[in-house]
């Protein structure tokens, strides 16, 4: 079997693969990441005794890789491959970027999968990208060379906010007054939604916005504002959400230019899902192509929300296999 995982700030969820072909998991459990001190006590507590039978394990975790081993960027953790790589018994154990592994899992996506945003015009031989807000914001490439896309991590959701209206360098001054670095992910995360409608409350008057916070824990706001726009249709809720489908739209733009990605762009996540009304009513895409003379260069660009659970876990076993049929070099 192969041991798959994909650690984020918010949930840690481990899947065993059979090694042998493709195919859904043959059992999954999820978990909260802020329960364990770290990524062993969940993949003990996940294998029970059936250590014994994993043959390698991957794991998709939101942080920069470096010398097989993550400091994680929204959770305390510090993962190595060397340590879980014995708690398996000298099991392989590598690490991927979160957003390289569902990089990974894009060529098993079927088309009931995925939600288009612009149907655009997909260059086979062209090089992807995919953008995730989630509790963070992660980004990655899919670089075409000649036969096959090889995806690459990037942490390009960590890259200095860029405002394109009086309004926004307002909101870029609001979130100085609290950072010294103002990110994409301080605007485009579950977090980031939340900084949006405290921008609309504080600098642009909107009191109903109390309203959408009150009694709401901390690691339920993004999903409180979210519910209060498109369920309740509160108005700072709605502002907030409009205004963050906008900026998505602005960022997903700017990663299709720097990666060229006539492949299509893909949005991953676990925010995109649940607000498909508001990144479908036009304002998404109005900012993915409003880019001067690149208009036209970004109206042919795919975009597609991928719907499927569990995409970065299925590239984890992707990955894995690949490297099964190779084992000589890495895939990527």
């Amino acid at each position: 079997m192969l041991l798959c995982g994909d650690i984020g700030g918010t949930n840690t969820t481990l899947a065993l693969f059979p090694a042998d072909g493709a195919g859904p998991p043959r059992r999954l459990a999820a978990y909260a990441s802020a329960d364990a001190p770290g990524l062993e006590h969940f993949v003990e507590r996940f294998l029970g005794i059936e250590a014994e039978g994993i043959e390698a394990a991957c794991f998709a975790v939101a942080g920069p890789v470096a010398r097989d081993r993550v400091a994680t960027t929204n959770l305390p953790w510090l993962v190595e491959a060397v340590s879980l790589s014995t708690g398996l018994g000298g099991a392989p154990v590598f690490l991927l970027n979160d957003l390289e592994a569902i990089a990974w899992g894009v060529a098993g996506l079927a088309a009931d999968e995925v939600a288009v945003l612009n149907a655009g015009r997909a260059a086979v031989a062209g090089n992807a990208a995919v953008i995730a807000a989630g509790t963070g914001l992660g980004e990655a490439g899919l670089v075409w060379d000649g036969a096959r896309h090889l995806p690459f991590a990037t942490e390009g959701g960590h890259a200095d906010f860029a405002p394109r209206s009086e309004r926004e360098m307002r909101l870029l001054r609001y979130l100085q007054n609290r950072w010294d670095h103002v990110s994409w992910e301080r605007v485009l995360s579950g977090p980031g939604l939340v900084h949006l409608l405290e921008f609309l409350r504080d600098v642009e008057g909107h009191r109903d916005a109390d309203q959408v916070l009150a009694g709401v824990g901390e690691r339920d706001r993004p999903a409180a504002v979210s519910a209060a726009a498109l369920e309740r249709g509160i108005p700072s809720a709605r502002a907030a959400l409009e205004l963050f489908a906008s900026l998505y739209g602005a960022e997903a733009g700017n990663l299709a230019l720097k990666m060229k990605a006539t492949g299509g762009v893909y949005l991953a996540g676990g925010i995109a899902p649940k607000i498909l009304p508001a990144l479908t009513d036009g304002t998404f895409r109005a900012a993915f192509v409003a880019k001067g003379r690149f208009a036209g260069f970004l109206a042919d660009v795919p975009v597609r929300v991928i719907l499927a659970p569990h995409v970065g876990l299925r590239g984890a076993a992707a990955y894995l296999r690949a490297r099964r049929a190779s084992p000589s070099a890495r895939p990527a």
